[in-house]
């Protein structure tokens, strides 16, 4: 295959692979994921990363319809990816791309729920042997792939692991895996090591020797006078000097003499470059006759060495995937056919940056998920068969944060991992599109929003719309006829939606498989900050219930004139609701109760 077939690889991106990597080789990196492969030859990490998602889960990526979409698809990677054992483990997961068939998805799911079983059922010290053997071998630069692999596994062995996510590990034959550490660790990065071969590391010392004598040579020179000065004969001299100060061996350094020498300068320089010419043949020829021989004994253990960088590979990567799911707690959604439905899901952005969440249950289309209590209980069962809901309520009210919990919990499911629910069904999406409410009111995003929402309600199947505030990007009255007929036509396509807005009461009638759902602020706590309840009541619109702000902002009111503007915005939301609300919060109220 032609580099240039490669989503994202144009000429120059070609040439630069070509020349870093060889044609073969960057095909071979690009087929298996591998971004270190790439950033290696040049490219930026983001670059890489896009070219690999592309060209391993091309078709996946359409399922991200919308920037808001990709936007929560690479905030969740950047999350996960922080759970990473190792950076090929991170890069791995960065290219994850949402699957399109049921069945891949369940496979993955499979190995990262045996992986998060495995990490769930390890106590502290063992976790830590387990990081350890990842960050000791894995990023060692100064020890090949191979042998980081070997070595790992080793380890992984020595702490006991054997069961689980581990069995690939326990089921690599030990001799072998001891043979192939000591044979990769013998033929460092393709050069014999110290210590393997005593003949080979005392040639390498003479060259060592020899080297420095030559560069000292003027030094030498006077010695060698000094001693020929007492009668002995200059070529004897010579030799028995170079012998004893490089250990070469007198008939090496003789057979190294020139016979035609013109000075004496000369038979030294000449007899130390000739010995230094003969040392290196020699050395060469003893390291290729050692790395011969240890080449054997690792293609003796290829079998081994091979299942180890297969097993740490897929280990890393589905360990991360654990880590990342013990967290945050997640668990395996259920694939159904027709639906979405969510129990006690909870938003993983928020949950990262350690703020409380509220868990809520929701659902639209078809669905097994009941709730913890019955009616009117704070996890209610959520209704049964609808294809849409209109989402209403208070400012403030967690509404963008549901849709945000609902494209997460569909991403996850769809790229194979578990969810942040209790219980979770969701059925395979061919465009997941979620837009949040952008406050740019004029004709050309209005255009651009309906470009990027509504052809995935016309040309596919299986879509789920999440749609904050549509309203507010045109004109009230044209707003609603517009969010009307999304309504309509995503009940119409068959599609699965939910839809954030104020102007529920404009919309009627409903399509029959839609209803009209709402969140509640409950008033002011302590700290004038709105108490909602962020659980949707089913079939109830939702107000916003602007007397709670206005409450507040008079509450806070320090001046007479900003104050007397605020009491003038509660007689027109409604004078006797605020003061109802201050009476509520008022310390004196709570000190009386």
């Amino acid at each position: 295959m032609r580099l240039e077939e490669y989503w994202g690889v144009g000429p120059k991106t070609r040439e630069r692979l070509d020349a870093e990597l060889g044609t073969e080789r960057a095909v071979e990196a690009i087929e298996s994921g591998e971004v270190r492969a790439l950033v290696s030859a040049g490219l930026s990490r983001g670059r890489a990363t896009r070219i690999l998602r592309r060209a391993n889960g091309g078709e996946g990526m359409s399922v991200l319809s919308t920037r808001d979409t990709r936007a929560v698809y690479k905030e969740l990677l950047d999350v996960a990816s922080d759970y990473a054992v190792t950076e090929d483990a991170a890069d791995r997961m960065r290219v994850l791309t949402p699957l399109m068939e049921r069945e891949a998805a369940e496979k993955r799911l499979d190995s990262v729920m045996d992986a998060a079983e495995s990490w769930a059922g390890l106590d502290g010290e063992t976790r830590e042997e387990v990081l350890s053997a990842f960050a000791e071998f894995a990023e060692d630069d100064r020890i090949g792939d191979e042998e980081a692999a070997v070595r790992t596994v080793l380890a992984l062995r020595e702490a006991g692991l054997s069961e689980g996510a581990f069995s690939r590990v326990a089921d690599i034959d030990r001799n072998a895996l001891d043979a192939a550490a000591s044979a990769l660790s013998d033929l460092d990065g393709g050069d014999v090591a110290r210590g393997v071969d005593d003949e080979l590391d005392d040639l390498r010392d003479s060259v060592a020797s020899v080297e420095s004598l030559s560069a000292d040579s003027l030094d030498a020179m006077e010695e060698i006078r000094e001693e020929a000065r007492a009668g002995a004969e200059f070529g004897e001299v010579v030799v028995d000097y170079v012998a004893s100060e490089t250990d070469a061996g007198f008939q090496r350094v003789r057979d190294a003499t020139p016979d035609d020498a013109v000075d004496a300068t000369d038979f030294v320089t000449a007899t130390l470059r000739e010995l230094t010419a003969d040392l290196r043949e020699e050395v060469e020829e003893r390291e290729r006759s050692v790395a011969r021989r240890l080449r054997g004994r690792i293609a003796e253990n290829r079998e081994a060495i091979d299942a180890a960088k297969s097993a740490v590979s897929d280990l890393a990567f589905h360990l991360s995937l654990a880590r990342f799911a013990h967290d945050f707690d997640l668990t395996r959604p259920t694939f159904t056919d027709d639906g979405f439905a969510v129990r006690n899901a909870r938003n993983v952005s928020i949950e990262a940056s350690d703020e409380s969440v509220q868990p809520v249950t929701y659902a639209v289309g078809d669905h097994g998920v009941s709730g913890a209590g019955g009616a009117g209980s704070a996890d209610p069962a959520p209704p049964d068969g609808d294809r849409v809901s209109v989402l209403t309520g208070a400012n403030s009210g967690g509404k963008t944060t549901l849709l945000e919990t609902m494209c997460q919990v569909a991403l996850l499911a769809q790229m194979g991992l578990p969810v942040p629910a209790e219980r979770a069904e969701v059925s395979i999406s061919e465009d997941i599109v979620f837009h949040r409410r952008h406050a740019s009111f004029n004709a050309g995003v209005l255009e651009s929003t309906l470009r990027s929402i509504v052809p995935p309600l016309t040309d596919g199947a299986n879509t789920l719309m999440l749609v904050d505030e549509f309203e507010a990007i045109t004109e009230p009255g044209s707003a609603a006829d517009l969010l009307h007929g999304l309504v309509r036509l995503t009940v119409d396509r068959g599609a699965l939606g939910v839809f954030v807005t104020h102007l529920a009461d404009d919309l009627k009638p409903l399509p029959e498989k839609a209803r009209k759902d709402g969140i509640f602020a409950e008033g002011l706590d302590e700290d004038l900050e709105l108490e909602v309840d962020y659980q949707p009541r089913f079939g109830t619109v939702g107000k916003s219930t602007p007397e709670f702000i206005v409450s507040r902002l008079l509450a806070g009111a320090d001046e007479r004139a900003e104050r007397a503007g605020f009491e003038t915005l509660a007689r027109a939301v409604g004078e006797e609701a605020v003061q109802r609300t201050l009476g509520d919060w008022s310390p004196e109220a709570d000190a009386d109760d």
